[in-house]
Parts: structure tokens; C-alpha cells; sequence
């Protein structure tokens, strides 16, 4: 590649035919006004004769049958012309250089100046720098929007060149791998069984702390858990394989690919991780569970660090800890209306209790602190059981289980009730002795919040039941049963209405005797990874305990029976209320399916 930036005829080979070949093509051609053909790229090529008019009409109808096809890529699709003379007409059109470049033409302390998963989702790549601009390289200079991301991302004065996208991957994988490299050369000889076969352990120690203290390695732990954060990541996997090692990100409850950096780098990232959990980093045959604090752009986050040895190594789980997360406030979960002040009833109850189930994360204990949140803290005496304590709650005294010293559940339950509560939170009954007590409590006089792990309300029952809980003490003292499942969101900002609603998808409706005629769809897009998603909400089944479904479970009925029964008493289902955030176009069919099928 030429150092100097240029738009050359010649090179372009879209000269006329006597137009000087030392004449850049931008000053010999013009937009023509009043041509049947909206001005463009595709324009150029039809001045210059590298298409028909016939073939650009054809190109138009396939673009509006699929509206994310441009005339130009439509072209390039249906053989008219090779994407070089495309992207060479799109350099000319927008009078910007058009040029080839090889991984060795980019400098690479100016490759780093963008992300490198932004480079490649965006297909655009800095260059070099020339006087006082920076060259990037973009495949498609008509994004605006993408421009302007670029300028603010780099802070400086740029200049566009339009690169093909080949060239963009090849060049950008050459030199993220070359930027990885410099921590595989700071490994370079230490082998996982090397470390394990040193008889010195304060030497092991101290070597494995050398390493994870590099600058490189540092770094990049630091990128991984910053984009974690900057990304709404609510879990981090590092995840070791026989021969490749991948780091996956949790949004929206989805586990997305983030890197796959060498396999050398994984003991150098697990120990740099100890080391920051305060985890002991010589002992790799024990699971290990730890906690960061950190500040990430000003904001405090709590990192809960757990390392588990497998056959190809120690694989660490990040889960990310906002509390400003946990607070969302009950009316943001995504209740119905009704749904929202039947469960603010059943929480102001002065005694009781309130259980609230799913799978493990459904987000039940983001429910439970929003019911927390909702109570007033100064004239209440509110105490929690958790294992762990992940969020700090300034409003209560919150008590961590520690099983090893015989802090159990119920331990900790029949400690609280010497304490004068009022309102206590169990993190989750687990056995009959601690379900045993929070009954007991909620029958004098304490009003007890609490999850199990249970499919949906009814069966909460049925689970008390069999773990050793009489059937009329359940009805004496379960007052609610909060079943819930997280979905995700359709992504406003590329939101659509499903034009021909799939075979499948009305089949599914009809079995559950849904009468949509109208669902929505996201398209993707940049906001939300083009996914189509962006967020999560709830979807709720709320059962109350009167005294009819009282009469019900001291018959000790079968769940069925049991789940007939609330469906009599008007309980709307996991599904239905699915289905009611569908026609709202919410969420899609294939997030309710997901969630609610077994």
C-alpha cells in the first residue's frame, strides 16, 4: 500500500474512456440531476458503464423485497459487478481514497486505539496516522452514525479510506492475535503440569504470581470484566478446553461468545483472578470461592468469584454484582397491574408467608428485595438468610449461612425469632427442618419471605408436602405463592411487526387457545448485539391462599387436581400471562416457549 492517500483513476479503472488516467475519478464525475435512478454509488458504475440500467432496475425490486439489502450489495449478489468495483464506485462516490492493505500496513500502536471486537462487528480498522489525522479504514462510509462512533471512540482528527471487509478480518485477526501474543511470550514454557510437579510451594506461588502480575495479563482481565460491566453482563465464564480457551458473557440470561484467547494464557488469568479474590493460587484440585471489589467508570461493583477444577483445567465463573440492579422497584419487574397490588397486599400482611419460585435464575431474589425495598425499613424490623449475602441492604441485618460452623438456615431462623422481628427473608427452604420453623414463625405472629425450587405455584405446595410440612399447617400458613420467569425483551430500537407469523409459532398459540393475529419481532441491531433483544421482565403466576384453596390443601389433593383447583379460583397461568405480554408485543413467542416449556 502506497503511503500517501490518494484516489487514483488508473487504479480505480473506472476512468472514461478520455478521461486521463492520472485524473481522479471524483473530479471527472458529477451527479447527474433529474436521473430515473436515486443517486449513489450505484449511480457511478451505471455513468462508467460497469452496469446495465436494466441490471440496476433489477437490483432496486430485490432491494425492496429485502429491505436490509442495498442496491449496491443487490449488484454485487446477482454477479453485475465484483464487490472491488462496488467499493471502488462507493470510494468515488463519497471522494475518499479506496485502498488495499496487507496486516503489515497497519501500525499496530494504532490498531489499538479501537476495541478489537469493534473493529470486527464494525468492519472498520485505524490504520496509521498521517500529520495529525488518523487513517481508518471503513467498508461502508455511508454509515454516519458509525462515523461518528468512530471520531468519539478515537478522540482525534480522522480520515476515511474505504477498505474492502476482507481485508479489515484478515488484517484485524493478524493483529489481535499479535496483541495476545505478548502474554502467550510472557508464558512461554510454563505448563499447567510444570506447575503442578514443583515440590517448593512458596516457588510455585511465586512464579504463578509473577505471571499473573504481568502487565499484559492484567490488562486483559481488566478488559474482560470492564466490557463485562460496560455490556450489562450479569456473568463472566472462563472456561478451559483441551486445546482453546473461551471466555463467554451472560445478557439477558443468553451466554454470548466474547474472546478465545490462547490456551497458554488460562493458568496466568485464573491466578491474576485469585490473586484479586484473595484466593490461595497453589491450590487448584478444591473449588474456591472468593470476592472482588472494585470501581469500574465510578461506579462500585461486587465481583463473586467461583473456581471449579475440570479435566482440562480450573474453570472460574464471574458473576457481576450491581446493587443498583437489585432495586429496580416492583412496579419496573413487569406485573399487570392487578397482579402488582394483589402481591403489595399480600407483603403488608403482618404475618404469613410469602413464597416465591422458579428455577434458579428466574430473578426471585431481585422480587424478594423489591418486597424488601417497598417496607419501612425505620419502623420494622427486618431481618435476611442468604448464602451468600450477595447485595447490602442498608435497611435490614442480613445474616450469612455458613453451613461448615453450623450456621445453617435453620440455625440462623430459630436465632431471628429471639430478636423481636417482624419481617424475616429466608434465602430458601430447604429442608423440612428449616421449612419447619419458617412455619412456625409466620403462625406467631412474623410475616416470612422465602423461595423454593419449583416449576410453578401449585406445586409449591405439593413440595412442602413431600419434604415432611402437614398439609394444615400449609394452609394456616402460606398466604401467596409467586411463581415467576424471566423473558426477553423485543429491542425498541429495531422492533417490527412479524409480517407471516411461522407454521410453528401458530401452532403454538393454538394450543394454548391464544388469539393473537399480530406479533412483533426485533430485527437486530447495533443496541442490542442484533439480537432483537434488549432487557428482560417478568412473566408472573400469582396463586392466593383464601380460604377455599385453604379447604383445598388440607385434602392434601395431587397436583393436578391441585392445579385444576387454581385454575377454578381464576389463578392466571405462567403461560396466559406469557401470552398477554405477546399481544402487547413485549416479547416474542419463542422467549415464552423457552422459559415455560418443559
Amino acid at each position: 500500500m502506497s503511503q500517501g492517500l490518494h484516489n487514483d483513476a488508473a487504479e480505480l479503472n473506472l476512468t472514461e474512456a478520455t478521461g486521463p488516467p492520472s485524473v481522479g475519478f471524483a473530479e471527472l464525475w458529477r451527479p447527474e440531476q433529474g436521473s430515473e435512478f436515486p443517486q449513489g454509488p450505484a449511480s457511478v458504475l451505471l455513468k462508467y458503464g460497469k452496469v446495465t440500467a436494466d441490471q440496476i432496475k433489477s437490483a432496486l425490486k430485490r432491494q425492496k423485497e429485502n429491505s436490509r439489502l442495498t442496491v449496491l450489495e443487490a449488484l454485487v449478489e446477482s454477479q453485475a459487478v465484483d464487490e472491488t468495483t462496488a467499493l471502488k464506485a462507493t470510494a468515488a462516490y463519497f471522494n475518499i481514497p479506496f485502498l488495499s492493505i496487507e496486516p503489515s500496513d497497519v501500525d499496530s500502536a494504532v490498531f489499538e486505539l479501537l476495541n478489537p471486537e469493534f473493529i470486527k462487528r464494525k468492519c472498520v480498522i485505524p490504520i496509521r496516522r498521517e500529520d495529525d489525522k488518523v487513517i481508518v479504514g471503513i467498508s461502508n462510509p455511508a454509515d454516519i452514525f458509525l462515523v461518528d462512533e468512530i471520531k468519539q471512540r478515537i478522540r482525534g482528527s480522522v480520515q476515511l479510506v474505504v477498505v474492502s471487509p476482507a481485508d479489515i478480518a484478515g488484517a484485524a485477526e493478524e493483529l489481535d492475535k499479535s496483541g495476545i501474543q505478548g502474554v502467550d511470550e510472557i508464558i512461554q514454557g510454563i505448563e499447567e503440569d510444570e506447575v503442578e510437579v514443583v515440590e517448593a510451594k512458596s516457588d510455585e506461588v511465586a512464579d504463578l504470581e509473577k505471571i499473573a502480575g504481568e502487565s499484559p495479563v492484567i490488562r486483559y482481565v481488566n478488559f474482560v470484566i470492564t466490557k463485562a460491566v460496560q455490556d450489562s453482563v450479569s456473568d463472566i465464564h472462563i472456561e478451559p478446553g483441551e486445546n482453546a480457551l473461551r471466555v463467554r458473557y451472560r445478557i439477558d440470561g443468553v451466554l454470548f461468545a466474547q474472546s478465545t484467547p490462547p490456551i497458554a494464557m488460562h493458568p496466568a488469568i485464573i491466578s491474576r483472578l485469585k490473586i484479586m479474590a484473595n484466593l490461595d493460587i497453589a491450590e487448584h484440585r478444591l473449588p474456591q470461592d472468593g470476592r472482588i471489589r472494585a470501581v469500574i467508570h465510578n461506579q462500585r461493583i461486587d465481583l463473586r468469584v467461583s473456581t471449579l477444577p475440570t479435566t482440562n483445567g480450573e474453570k472460574c465463573v464471574i458473576r457481576i454484582l450491581d446493587s443498583k440492579s437489585i432495586l429496580v422497584g416492583l412496579e419496573n419487574l413487569g406485573m399487570w397491574d392487578d397482579t402488582l397490588e394483589n402481591f403489595r397486599r399480600q407483603i403488608r400482611q403482618p404475618h404469613g408467608i410469602v413464597l416465591v419460585t422458579g428455577p434458579t435464575g428466574s430473578g426471585k431474589t431481585t422480587t424478594l428485595y423489591s418486597a424488601l425495598g417497598v417496607m419501612d425499613g425505620d419502623a420494622l424490623n427486618i431481618s435476611t438468610v442468604e448464602d451468600p449475602v450477595e447485595y447490602q441492604l442498608g435497611f435490614t441485618n442480613q445474616i450469612n449461612v455458613r453451613e461448615h460452623i453450623g450456621m445453617t438456615f435453620a440455625a440462623a431462623l430459630r436465632s431471628l425469632l429471639r430478636q423481636d422481628p417482624d419481617v424475616i427473608m429466608v434465602g430458601e427452604i430447604r429442608d423440612e427442618e428449616t421449612a419447619r420453623i419458617a412455619v412456625q414463625a409466620s403462625l406467631t405472629g412474623h410475616l416470612v419471605l422465602s423461595t423454593l425450587h419449583t416449576n410453578d405455584a401449585p406445586s409449591s405446595i405439593t413440595r412442602m408436602i413431600n419434604i415432611g410440612i402437614e398439609p394444615y399447617l400449609i394452609a394456616a400458613s402460606v398466604n401467596a405463592i409467586l411463581a415467576q420467569r424471566l423473558v426477553r425483551k423485543i429491542c425498541e430500537n429495531c422492533k417490527t411487526t412479524e409480517t407471516v407469523m411461522p407454521e410453528r409459532a401458530a401452532r403454538y398459540l393454538a394450543k394454548h387457545n391464544a388469539d393473537i393475529s399480530q406479533v412483533y419481532r426485533g430485527e437486530g441491531c447495533d443496541k442490542c448485539r442484533n439480537t432483537g433483544y434488549k432487557g428482560r421482565l417478568g412473566i408472573y403466576e400469582l396463586l392466593e391462599v383464601d380460604d377455599e384453596m385453604r379447604d383445598a390443601i388440607i385434602a392434601s389433593p395431587s397436583l393436578m387436581d391441585l392445579r385444576r383447583a387454581c385454575a377454578a379460583h381464576g389463578m392466571r397461568t405462567l403461560v396466559e400471562d406469557g401470552m398477554q405480554k405477546l399481544a402487547a408485543g413485549l416479547t416474542t413467542i419463542e422467549e415464552i416457549a423457552r422459559v415455560t416449556e418443559t
